[in-house]
């Protein structure tokens, strides 16, 4: 029912103002502390990220001029040992780049002798080189100018690219020079290999802008930005000192490059990487953090919405509460009406079969005639009064039950052995189940004490429980299994069918009054509501678990008398861990 003051111009106008001061008190407060703390986090990750790549550099920066001053020092060593005399000699010479390979692998190509003009005069190595002139080579002319030498990259008289570790000696006056070359794949990989996501990678240039590495990824339209790093005066005021800086391309890309020179800062070593792969995370908890600031901004306008509106519909929900609980009322007295029609129809039931069971009992005297005993069909009609006076009692007993849900009579209490009661009870289902193509098991614990309970009411239950596990695998047939266990201090009785299930949304309705998924004309939904009742004023309890298309589990849980409590263990037929059913083993 609308509340028509919510239309009214005031209500409209206070709604508005209510709306707005929650937006602007939840908001204001909530933008500007989310600012503050993105921003904190913003710059220390940057230092972070900034901090980790320089150190990342120093130290491979440290481990390529290790690298450089080892080779040097094998060099000088081998050259103060060996002596001019025995280096000259190519026998020897080759052995010695025998040793050396094996020691440290293929690091050193080949080895030279080379005399104050320029002549090889001995060589050990993979190329024809020996008697080679170096005297117009840049490197030997730098080399005969220092004690030591490590050469640029080049390509030489041998067409690839390598470099040349040199040492100058003196004998008899002339200088001479010990070179090895130093092979550039190995050296090339200690630089490729520093990589950092998917973008981040490394290479080294002298002071030409010459790569003396080469670079994973195309970077020759950088090389100006590269230079300029390099001979910035104020970037490496330190001989250890990392310049770092983020800037953008000649395309538009902003990168982060990293510096650090190595070699008597001859070379300098450069890593670069894609601002958007090195802040990659920060730029992902940047858009995480704005969906979650947009969708908390969404939740306040709902709840604002909600909130200033609550007052203004206050009276109608009253009325809407108040209408519900009239309806409330009318069902109720529906349900009690129904009540009352079913015991007068119990008890007009009632008579006539009483009549019939009564009319049965004289027909049996009859026959106790000799002029029946002769008749060939004697021992049917006998069977078929049995048969009568069993039905009818059970009508009666059934009526009975009925009165006593309508009426809130007392059920009848009695001594009651639970395997015999549902033997019975399997017994007269049992046609109806092979009509409907359903076989009907049981494993019944023994030795189960006797319960104190209504036995009509139990048959009402349990037999209510057999006919819905038919109803639901009538059209495909299956099985359905019976058992009895003892648990602690209860009694426990288990149905399990295979038929089409329960599904979820209906799970928590099935024991409502009036409930049913039958057709129209099959079933009133009171059979499992009544069940329920009766397990409860038992002081019992009763579970479903059912899956579509597998099956359900009906479990009724009976209390023991007080003098039969004893707890005893009993293994379960139901795998707890699993909730599986694991009654129909094929085999």
């Amino acid at each position: 029912m609308e509340n028509p003051s919510v239309q009214q111009p005031y209500y409209r106008s206070l709604t508005r103002k209510m709306f707005i001061a929650i937006i602007t008190v939840s908001f204001i407060p909530v933008f500007l502390v989310s600012a503050t703390i993105f921003y904190q986090f913003r710059t220390s990750y940057r230092e972070k990220i900034f901090v980790h790549l320089t150190e990342m550099v120093q130290k491979h920066t440290t481990n390529i001029d290790m690298f450089l001053m080892n080779k040097l020092s094998d060099i000088r060593y081998l050259s103060r040992s060996a002596g001019f005399n025995n280096l000259s000699n190519e026998a020897f010479l080759q052995n010695t780049l025998t040793i050396m390979q094996q020691e440290y692998g293929s690091v050193f190509v080949d080895i030279g002798v080379i005399d104050d003009l320029g002549k090889q005069v001995a060589y050990a190595g993979p190329y024809h080189l020996a008697k080679a002139d170096y005297t117009d080579a840049d490197w030997f002319q730098k080399a005969m100018n220092s004690q030591f030498f490590i050469s640029d990259v080049f390509l030489g008289l041998r067409g690839v690219p390598h470099f040349i570790i040199a040492v100058r000696n003196n004998r008899d006056g002339k200088p001479w020079i010990l070179r090895a070359t130093i092979d550039f794949e190995a050296f090339n990989s200690l630089v490729a290999k520093i990589r950092v996501g998917e973008t981040g990678f490394a290479f080294i240039i002298n002071r030409e802008g010459s790569f003396q590495t080469n670079p994973v990824f195309n970077v020759i339209s950088n090389k100006e930005l590269y230079m300029s790093i390099f001979h910035r005066e104020t970037a490496f005021e330190k001989p250890d000192a990392v310049h770092i800086t983020e800037q953008a391309d000649k395309f538009g890309k902003k990168n982060i490059y990293v510096g650090a020179l190595l070699k008597n800062e001859d070379w300098l070593l450069i890593y670069q990487q894609d601002s958007a792969d090195a802040f990659s995370k920060l730029n992902q908890t940047q858009a995480f953090s704005i969906i979650i600031f947009m969708l908390g901004g969404i939740g306040i306008v709902i709840m604002a919405f909600i909130l200033s509106g609550r007052m203004a519909n206050r009276i109608a929900a009253a009325d809407s509460e108040k209408e519900m609980l009239h309806q409330q009322v009318i069902e109720t007295g529906k349900l009690a009406s129904v009540g009352e029609l079913a015991a007068g129809i119990a008890h007009e039931i009632n008579n006539p079969v009483a009549i019939m069971v009564e009319e049965a009992g004289w027909i049996q005297d009859l026959l106790e005639e000799e002029e029946f005993q002769a008749s060939e069909n004697f021992s049917e009609f006998k069977r078929a009064l049995v048969q009568i006076k069993t039905q009818g009692t059970r009508c009666k007993d059934i009526t009975y039950k009925l009165l006593s849900f309508a009426r809130k009579t007392d059920s009848r209490i009695q001594d009651i052995q639970i395997n015999d009661l549902i033997n019975d009870l399997i017994a007269l289902s049992d046609q109806r189940g092979k009509y409907n193509m359903v076989e009907i098991r049981s494993q019944l614990a023994e030795n189960l004490p006797l319960l104190r309970l209504s036995v009509s009411e139990l048959q009402q239950v349990f037999l209510n429980l057999i006919n819905n596990a038919i109803d639901a695998m009538e059209r495909k047939g299956g099985k359905l299994f019976i058992c009895t266990r003892q648990e602690d201090r209860h009694v426990v009785v288990e149905m399990v069918d295979t038929g089409s299930g329960i599904s979820e949304a209906n799970l928590s309705r099935i024991f409502d009054p009036f409930f049913t998924t039958k057709p129209v004309g099959k079933g009133t939904g009171l059979g499992l509501a009544i069940c329920y009742g009766i397990i409860r004023k038992m002081g019992g309890e009763i579970k479903v678990r059912s899956t579509l298309n597998v099956g359900t589990t009906f479990t009724i849980c009976l209390p023991m008398p007080e003098e039969n409590r004893t707890p005893e263990p009993a293994e379960s037929f139901m795998d707890s861990k699993r909730g599986t059913v694991n009654y129909f083993n094929p085999s």
